[in-house]
């Protein structure tokens, strides 16, 4: 563009605009944090960091360092109150090391998850450890409604199989639910109240996507007496990484077992009553348990007993009676073989564990096969843990 002689140039509207928006170097925003500075508590305000103060805060302190230098040549004992005001200064500065960050604390760890009523029963006679869920209160919003469909699951740590896990029933759009429901784990020994911790988790529902963790509260079993109650009100903390296990360390569940010599019939009478915990067999992370019981030796091979299939669970109850018609001065010669198996369509079913009564066993096994030898006519229950090893050898 060519310009005549005598004429101003022109500046074009975007040069215009450039002058007008950028006259200088960019100048920092205020926060508002510089004009309402928040303070560790326990602390008194000191003079807030404001930019205009900060020129003149920082000539005073020149001239402060300057006059404390000046006077550091002065003993102490000349001047007594100052001594006591640097003493105090020093204190007051350990102090404020030892203050928690207050700017650092995120309220959502605790106060915003909710808070979550229980109580624990741990039940020594029958082996149970029962659970009562009472309610929750405040609970996070989930939902774009700023409500939550909530319900709490249990888990007992270690262990990563889905029969350590319970969970109550679903309440919908609500941050205070009331659930007033018991959960019950069965097959627990003082071994497990020892090294078990129980994790409560409070959970949202979504129907169509993934359902959203809330927060969760741990008890280590160890704190609870037997056979007392212990109530709880916990805050829910944010979810906290689990612990991988090794799976050569993995149980295969539990069998509660019954035994009874009848003097009457002359027959021992096996009772299958239920599994707990059992491992998972099938894709789903189910199992289709039954059990088949053998007294050996078994010269005629009609020891064979078998329950029902339970269809997907991992805790089935069977509650079934086998007798085996025996002398019982025979007892002492025979070994009651219990196996656990997953029923499968078109394939061979897969063993889940066993376990072996008798005169050769030892441990738990030994002490209720003796029981049932000394106590005639009467029931004797127990508990035993399932081996990955088949009793015997057996084949399906």
């Amino acid at each position: 563009m060519t310009q005549r002689k005598g004429e101003k140039p022109t500046i074009s509207i975007q040069e215009h605009m450039a002058i007008d928006v950028c006259p200088g170097p960019i100048q920092p925003i205020k926060q508002i944090s510089d004009y309402f500075p928040r303070y560790p508590r326990g602390l008194p305000p000191t003079l807030p960091h404001v930019g205009p103060l900060r020129s003149a805060l920082s000539t005073s302190s020149a001239s402060a360092s300057t006059t404390a230098a000046a006077e550091s040549d002065r003993p102490n004992e000349d001047n007594p109150d100052r001594a006591l005001a640097g003493a105090s200064a020093s204190l007051q500065a350990t102090k404020k090391d030892e203050e928690p960050d207050v700017e650092g604390y995120d309220s959502d760890d605790s106060t915003t998850l909710g808070t979550l009523e229980f109580s624990l029963l741990y039940d020594q006679e029958n082996n149970a450890l029962h659970c009562t869920i009472n309610k929750a209160k405040g609970l996070k919003p989930m939902d774009h409604n700023g409500l939550s469909d909530p319900y709490v699951k249990l888990h007992l740590l270690p262990g990563a199989s889905k029969a350590n896990k319970l969970r109550t029933k679903t309440l919908h759009n609500t941050l205070n639910p009331v659930w007033n429901e018991t959960l019950t784990y069965y097959g627990i020994t003082d071994e497990d109240m020892v090294r078990k911790t129980l994790r409560i988790s409070v959970c949202d529902e979504d129907k169509f996507r993934h359902n959203e963790f809330i927060g969760e509260t741990r008890i280590p079993l160890k704190k609870l007496k037997p056979n007392q109650t212990k109530n709880f009100n916990n805050c829910l903390e944010k979810q906290l990484p689990v612990k991988t296990e090794d799976k050569s360390l993995e149980e295969r569940g539990r069998i509660m077992i019954s035994l009874k010599y009848n003097t009457q019939k002359s027959c021992l009478v096996v009772g299958i009553i239920r599994c707990a915990h059992l491992a998972a067999m099938d894709a789903n992370g189910f199992s289709d348990p039954y059990v088949k019981t053998y007294l050996k030796p078994d010269e005629n091979k009609k020891s064979k007993h078998k329950t029902a299939v339970k269809k997907k669970t991992l805790n089935p109850e069977f509650n079934e009676e086998f007798c085996y018609d025996i002398k019982y001065a025979d007892l002492t010669k025979k070994t009651l073989e219990v196996t656990v198996w997953d029923y499968d369509i078109g394939k061979s079913n897969d063993f889940i564990g066993g376990v072996s009564l008798g005169i050769n066993a030892n441990g738990e096994r030994l002490k209720h096969w003796f029981d049932c030898l000394k106590n005639k006519d009467k029931k004797i229950e127990r508990w035993h843990t399932l081996t990955n090893e088949l009793p015997g050898s057996l084949n399906d």
